[in-house]
């Protein structure tokens, strides 16, 4: 049986088909189609199809990671939807949070809501936060407003009625009658969404739910028609944020889950890389054609948040949407290869816009005519112009020209230092961030290995590692690719939370037993929408802080039966996460219990097969010559080694610096740095260690 992934980036669709029984790989990738993202999958599969190269009546899982969501975010390109909310509380979105995110911006700029103020609706009805009527849902007038919503031309209605976390009766009447009226329109409750506290990120999480969950069903049902088509019948499975894959009607329901599922795919990989060598704390770091991404790696286990946010402003945190959603923690800015490089008031700035697929950065040749950062590697001689994502692109000579008028000639630089400066300033914006990661949450780099992929990461990481110290850098097998081998050894996972505030004391486990009892029934009920059976492994967590705190701390708990003395075990939970993140503890003071989590795990076999990436075949040295690069520190442009990836063998060691080419990227190797190839096939480099 064969498995294909394929994840659609800003610039580049990226595949990987492996073979279940023998754990073969065969990657490729080719340009995004930005207007129909789905035909750059179908056109790639049809030609492979029509060529010999794949089977598809041989294909048995199709695994897929999508920008659809987060795009119809950042464009604001989704539905035209409205949301029904208490009465009185028609401007919880518009107004947002009082905090500050930048205190000395006096023109700051506040997240703008997915809905406007004239599409939010009001109903009259309230609860109390235990979930008790104070006033009953007046029927005959939601009947009214839902009349008048069907000749509004909404695709989707959120509803969002306060504390329907503690009741979801309101709501649900409130479904239906919308169903009733409106039988065309995408219904979604908060009390399905996101049923947790906190009425702003409820509704934030609900209406961006609504917003996108049309565009995902019509997309997906589209491209399974398109798989059919090319006589693929295999089942369609769809990354989350939270790591976990889940069946296309799985993702239909709860379309928000989708958004960064390609990033989430590439941390998966870096920890199965983490793994093969034997490294249980890593950074990781994807740089692609639009954005930076940078995580962590803990005990082998990726660090996740039971929030994020989309569409933050120059992403600076709370500045954006925030989602209720489990997701991997990842760290983004506006830092890929594409990012367009500008001069302002005598500085050279980057991003947060890039120059995507279309037209690409100018030495695609497509018409571009802003420099970016791919621009500035071609300029410094990093980039082989003749073997760009392995000969499919050539590159062309436009790339000094742009930088030359638009950089050099304003601040009174040559070309190389110009574009020096590009990669520079690119550098430093993803050393800030890094540091954001590692340092400024507790983490010392230089405990940590790097492991770097996307197109873009291998040709920035070395100095990255260096600046934090990081000892050591990991270039993994496929890294161009990373985020499509990533779906390859993902596995099927569903999860649910609610929020029942608890104090956790001798009287707990009761009740601690029925909300986990009620959670879990709910996740097995969801997995038999699942497309693959096997084990279901059922993991158990909580949100915790001191009584009288604003904020929680996310807990594992303990597994098995949840019975007399469960309390003192959730109590050493807390306390030993808690002293992990502060460095002390509070044993006098009270502990409660906000929000619970279930996660739920398919154990099913098909990642235990270890992979073999179809790599093409090499003799000879692996010093296919040399080139001119930029490397400062050994006096400019410099006779550098090309190193053929391929063609490296275990008893290799080979100092910087190099530049070792593969087909979808190509790794900078910094003076005094040293490469070898590891048994697992990975490139591993030392830092300073000549």
């Amino acid at each position: 049986m064969l498995q294909i992934a394929f994840d659609i980036g800003g610039t580049f669709t990226d595949f990987a088909v492996r073979d279940s029984e023998t754990g073969a790989v065969t990657v490729w990738k080719v340009p995004t189609t930005p207007r129909a993202p789905a035909d750059a999958v179908v056109n790639s599969l049809r030609k492979k199809v029509s060529e010999g190269g794949l089977v598809a009546q041989d294909v048995g899982d199709a695994l897929h990671a999508t920008t659809i969501a987060t795009n119809a975010i950042l464009e604001r390109k989704g539905s035209r939807c409205a949301l029904i909310t208490t009465r009185g509380f028609r401007d919880v979105l518009p107004m947002g949070r009082g905090k500050r995110y930048d205190t000395n911006n006096l023109h700051l700029d506040k997240p703008h809501p997915l809905v406007q103020r004239a599409d939010i609706f009001e109903v009259t009805e309230r609860l109390a936060p235990d979930g008790s009527v104070v006033t009953a849902l007046d029927e005959e007038e939601t009947r009214a407003l839902v009349g008048r919503l069907a000749s509004g031309g909404y695709q989707a209605v959120a509803v969002v009625l306060l504390h329907a976390y503690a009741s979801p009766a309101h709501e649900r009447r409130v479904g239906e009658i919308l169903r009733q009226l409106m039988p065309d329109c995408m219904v979604c409750l908060s009390s399905d969404v996101s049923p947790k506290y906190r009425e702003y990120e409820r509704a934030s999480t609900t209406v961006a739910n609504a917003y996108v969950a049309p565009l995902v069903d019509a997309y997906l049902t589209a491209l399974t028609s398109s798989l059919h088509q090319l006589e693929i019948g295999a089942s369609l499975s769809i990354m989350q944020s939270n790591g976990g894959l889940v069946s296309a009607e799985l993702a239909k329901t709860g379309a928000i889950r989708i958004v960064e599922s390609g990033p989430a795919a590439g941390v998966l990989m870096c920890a199965e890389v983490g793994r093969e060598e034997g490294f249980d704390h890593v950074i990781t770091f994807d740089m692609g054609g639009t954005t930076a991404k940078l995580g962590a790696i803990d005990d082998g286990v990726p660090a996740v948040t039971p929030t994020f946010e989309v569409d933050a402003v120059n992403y600076k945190k709370g500045s954006g949407l925030p989602l209720n959603i489990t997701a991997i923690e990842l760290l983004e800015i506006g830092a890929g290869g594409g990012s367009i490089a500008r001069s302002k008031m005598g500085l050279i700035t980057i991003g947060p816009d890039s120059a995507g697929a279309e037209p690409g950065p100018v030495c695609y040749g497509r018409g571009g005519t802003q420099p970016t950062i791919t621009d500035a590697n071609l300029v410094l001689g990093y980039l082989n112009p003749g073997y760009f994502n392995g000969g499919a692109m050539n590159l062309s000579e436009g790339a000094a020209e742009a930088i030359e008028r638009t950089i050099a000639k304003p601040l009174d630089l040559s070309v190389e230092e110009a574009a020096w400066g590009i990669h520079s300033v690119a550098n430093a914006n993803m050393e800030r961030a890094m540091r954001i990661v590692s340092i400024e949450r507790g983490r010392d780099p230089r405990r940590y290995a790097m492991v770097a992929f996307g197109g873009a990461g291998p040709l920035h990481a070395a100095r990255l590692a260096r600046a934090l110290e990081v000892p050591r850098l990991i270039i993994p097998r496929g890294a161009g690719v990373g985020s499509a081998l990533g779906l390859l050894v993902a596995k099927q996972k569903i999860d649910l939370a609610m929020t029942s505030v608890l104090r956790v004391d001798e009287r707990a486990p009761a009740a601690v037993a029925a909300i986990f009892a009620d959670l879990e029934a709910r996740v097995r009920e969801q997995a038999r929408l699942l497309n693959r059976s096997g084990r279901l492994v059922i993991q158990r967590s909580a949100s915790m802080h001191h009584v009288g705190q604003g904020y929680e701390i996310r807990v594992d708990l303990p597994e098995g039966e949840i019975g007399v003395g469960y309390d003192e075990a959730v109590r050493a939970a807390f306390y030993e996460a808690y002293r992990r993140e502060y460095g002390y503890n509070d044993h006098e003071a009270a502990i409660e219990v906000t929000d619970w989590y279930v996660i739920a795990t398919v154990e099913d076999g098909r990642t235990s097969v270890p992979m073999k990436l179809d790599v093409p075949e090499a003799s000879g040295s692996a010093v296919t010559g040399e080139r001119l690069a930029y490397f400062p520190e050994a006096g400019g442009m410099v006779p550098t080694k090309i190193i053929d990836r391929y063609a490296l063998r275990s008893t290799d060691r080979i100092v910087g610096p190099a530049l070792v080419e593969e087909r979808e990227s190509t790794t900078v190797v910094l003076p005094g740095d040293t490469i070898a190839i590891t048994p697992a096939g990975n490139l591993m480099i030392e830092i300073g260690a000549a």
